[in-house]
């Protein structure tokens, strides 16, 4: 099987993003405050989602299941509402190009770690010197770009 729709779905994901704070960042203006802005996008976020559940008839949550869970399977919403603020306070500061390469830094480093030790359920996968030359690299780019 090929990962080739999986890679476009992911670059599709990523198209979204600077999109996702540069209207964030607008709304916030317009309704006065940052923090409205994210309240709204996630309200608008929660609106297309039970849309979606409803038309792919998505089955019931397992809530029982959720209660064994370790606590932090609940950190992926405080880490939304965090991204959500800080993309649309920062994106209009330091441009979409400079806001999206401190984010990929920031998403290399935590998923090396994530990936190396096997946090979250992840399986442990081994650090070798491809991924470090390939982080290495993203890295040197947002140092470029963010020099001014």
């Amino acid at each position: 099987m090929t990962l080739l729709p999986f890679i476009l779905l992911g670059l599709f994901a990523g198209f979204a993003v600077p999109l996702q704070a540069g209207t964030n960042a607008k709304l916030g203006n317009l309704l006065g405050h940052p923090l409205w802005a994210t309240a709204v996008s996630l309200l608008v976020s929660l609106a297309v989602l039970i849309l979606i559940i409803i038309v792919t008839k998505a089955p019931r949550p397992n809530l029982a299941a959720v209660q064994e869970g370790p606590w932090w399977i609940w950190m992926g919403g405080v880490a939304g509402v965090f991204y959500i603020t800080v993309a649309l306070l920062m994106a209009p500061r330091l441009g979409a190009l400079n806001f999206i390469m401190a984010v990929l830094v920031g998403q290399l480093v935590v998923s090396i770690a994530i990936d190396y030790f096997g946090l979250m359920g992840f399986p442990r996968q081994s650090l070798n010197i491809n991924k470090v030359v390939g982080a290495v690299v993203v890295i040197g780019g947002f140092l470029i770009t963010t020099r001014t």
